[in-house]
């Protein structure tokens, strides 16, 4: 039996290297952990510190807000230098400031300002490391290697996503929010850990030849240049600040409004969780059916409806767990089949010495602006009310897939 698995292991191109199996474990433990983490802190927030819709939403800015801010310089400081080192660093300090948060409620010290100072340490090495990784990923398996990459990444991520809520809500239930960070903190290092042991061929940094300020430009003129790009992050951009709002009331609208305990939030994430692993099933033939333009278009439409459907969920039924895990399975299903062939196909239309500014500007244009969506959701949920807040989103969102639908540069991309 054990030689059958090896076998079939590698038979795999992928899962015969090493390298690629040692950084898709260091994945496993990034997902499992942020899946607890995920659900922990806003948690966290709404029921230890009792945050306001407008509280949630500058949480959700704060962890955004790095976007704006840094990504741009980031993919500078990338192109520049070594991708490993960065992302090693990166991993250290998001799992440093994940662990202070249970440190800090054992002191009696933990505040909204204290989550707003995590959030955006997280956002920050969010835009540097994450950025980091999706070019390491490029430059271990080739562009032609991304789709078959992501799909065995969304295999484990929906894994994850399927255990991680769960365990999270009976640990927020049983140990209190804070411990369950705890379990986030500790994949986060652990990922670090596993990455250390990887060997990457990266091509030489480009040389200090200009200013940064002309290769931050040089990063905004190639995807103003390139219509599939400018095209795609008009469309990922406007995605971003309606996902942020409805991120921001949320949590908020599921235990306040609909009257789920952590317990019962996780248990309907873990149904949600099923649509991740849909998705892992789905997203290659897709591709290869429909191309990778038509693929966006599919999962753009399945988080939007999710959108749709959480605001019209009854509260306090005996169904209301099944609803509210419902819809969360069709975002989940949506959002990997929406935002994989966007990495992919945006990596594979930029040459090596671009990758580091295309990636960072291409995260600037697209979440820089989501921490207006999380501050609006935020205050207009204390304006009219969590329910109706949310359904404004969802039909703004709707308008949107309407707009990017009619595209024929995103349309006509083929298989």
């Amino acid at each position: 039996m054990l030689n059958i698995v090896r076998q079939r292991l590698f038979a795999d191109g992928l899962l015969a290297r090493a390298d690629f199996r040692r950084y898709w474990a260091s994945s496993i433990a990034t997902s499992f952990g942020g899946q607890v983490g995920g659900l922990a802190i806003p948690l966290c927030a709404a029921l230890m510190l009792q945050a306001t819709p407008a509280q949630m939403g500058i949480l959700g800015a704060w962890q955004a807000l790095p976007f704006a801010l840094l990504a741009l310089p980031a993919g500078v400081w990338l192109d520049r230098s070594r991708k490993l080192p960065i992302l090693l660093g990166s991993k250290i300090l998001q799992g440093t400031a994940l662990a202070s948060i249970p440190l800090a409620w054992w002191l009696g010290l933990l505040t909204m300002h204290w989550l707003y100072a995590v959030g955006a340490i997280m956002g920050a090495c969010s835009v540097v490391g994450g950025a980091a990784e999706q070019m390491l990923l490029t430059f271990m398996v080739g562009r032609d290697r991304l789709i078959d990459a992501h799909a065995k990444f969304t295999l484990s991520d929906s894994m994850a996503r399927v255990t991680g809520p769960g365990l999270a809500g009976l640990l927020v239930q049983a140990l209190t929010a804070p411990i369950a960070v705890l379990v986030d903190a500790i994949g986060v290092l652990l990922s670090g850990w596993m990455l250390g042991g990887i060997k990457v061929t990266e091509p030489a940094p480009t040389p200090l030849d200009q200013h940064p300020l002309a290769d931050i430009r040089d990063g905004l003129r190639f995807i103003w240049q390139t219509p599939l790009l400018r095209t795609l992050i008009v469309a990922v951009g406007g995605w971003h600040i309606f996902l942020y709002a409805t991120n921001a009331l949320q949590i908020v609208f599921a235990t306040r409004v609909l009257g789920m305990s952590p317990g019962v939030l996780g248990a309907a994430n873990m149904i949600g969780g099923l649509g991740a692993l849909a998705s892992s099933l789905l997203i290659k033939p897709l591709s290869d059916r429909f191309g990778a333009g038509k693929t966006i278009l599919i999962g753009l439409w399945s988080t939007t409806v999710s959108f749709l459907l959480i605001p019209l969920i009854p509260a306090q039924l005996p169904a209301t767990p099944i609803l509210y895990g419902l819809a969360i399975f069709a975002y989940d299903c949506g959002v990997f089949i929406f935002l994989l062939p966007y990495v992919a196909l945006r990596q594979k239309v930029t040459p090596d010495a671009m990758l580091g500014r295309m990636i960072s500007t291409s995260r600037f244009l697209t979440v820089g602006s989501a921490p207006l969506g999380a501050l609006a959701g935020g205050y207009l949920g204390d304006a009219i009310g969590i329910r109706d807040a949310m359904l404004a989103v969802a039909l703004a969102s709707a308008l949107l897939c309407v707009a990017v639908s009619t595209s024929r540069t995103i349309r006509s991309v083929r298989p």
